[in-house]
């Protein structure tokens, strides 16, 4: 079984903004494969159903950001799960909008959600499939950068990457690698490259 997590912030205040770009991916992915995220345990809403021949559960946290990594810990933990069965999907201010960047370890880039997971699980070798939302304009606080919604002329770029992320995904189940995915949808030369 694969494990797909979708990070961001419960509740409708967050909803479409740049940080919860990790739930919307899930959210697209779900639905396209004919699953709804309506159960709960473990801190988390989910589904559970296939890609391709594959079992998969997508999750989207509960616990805020910074403690994303309590609920993937449980999931891990419970279903008895390896490294190689966890993929998240996040936010990345180090890309430019719409741009994708796919790694299969690294560091969490100042994602504190990436963090949280590394830290409850001890490792950072997982699929990591992160969404670029820009930098913060100059001047502007980080916190409510991340916590804005697209701008107008950011919508059409921000949908087309969701669609990537959600197709890169596909690829990285149903292959059981990131390697294709990676070789399709990295950009070179966009943004700062994983430490």
């Amino acid at each position: 079984m694969k494990l797909i997590v979708g990070l961001g912030n419960p509740g409708k205040d967050y909803a479409g903004t740049r940080h919860n770009i990790g739930f919307e991916v899930v959210a697209m992915l779900a639905e396209k494969n004919g699953m709804s995220a309506t159960r709960e345990k473990f801190k988390a809403v989910y589904a559970e159903g296939f890609i391709g021949t594959q079992k998969v559960m997508i999750v989207q946290p509960l616990t805020y950001m910074n403690c994303s990594g309590d609920a993937v810990r449980e999931f891990m933990n419970f279903y008895k799960l390896s490294n190689e069965d966890l993929i998240v999907c996040c936010d990345d201010i180090n890309l430019p909008v719409g741009a994708l960047r796919i790694r299969e370890k690294g560091s969490d880039g100042g994602q504190k959600g990436l963090r949280s997971i590394m830290y409850q699980l001890g490792y950072d070798n997982f699929v990591r499939v992160r969404v670029g939302v820009g930098d913060k304009p100059e001047g502007r606080d980080l916190k409510n950068h991340v916590l804005s919604k697209f701008r107008e002329d950011e919508k059409d770029a921000i949908l087309s990457a969701v669609r990537d992320a959600v197709d890169a995904v596909e690829m990285t189940v149903k292959e059981n690698s990131a390697i294709s995915a990676m070789n399709k949808y990295n950009k070179k030369g966009q943004g700062k490259q994983d430490k």
